[in-house]
């Protein structure tokens, strides 16, 4: 299995642990972000900032962190030793 399709494969499994972990932080920090009463403005002003960074984040890791894994991989991973043709 090649390096591209070895990372689209963990992408594949990886993604459905992360969008429940995302959904789950931002959910609870929603109630944060629909804030009533005394103080709301401080604490819709946090909430909205802490969810909009959850969305964000979850939408650049799912693309970026298997693209950087396989740029990375190409230019900096370990050379195989080249046989010396005879």
């Amino acid at each position: 299995m090649g390096l591209a399709e070895a990372t689209l494969e963990g992408a594949k499994l990886r993604l459905r642990p992360i969008v429940m972990t995302s959904l789950a932080f931002g959910f609870g920090v929603l109630p944060l972000a629909m804030a009533t009463g005394a103080g709301a403005g401080a604490q819709k002003a946090i909430g909205i900032a802490v969810v909009g960074g959850v969305i964000t984040s979850t939408v650049l890791v799912t693309i970026f962190a298997p693209l950087f894994y396989v740029l990375i991989e190409k230019n900096f991973g370990r050379r195989k030793p080249q046989v010396a043709a005879r």
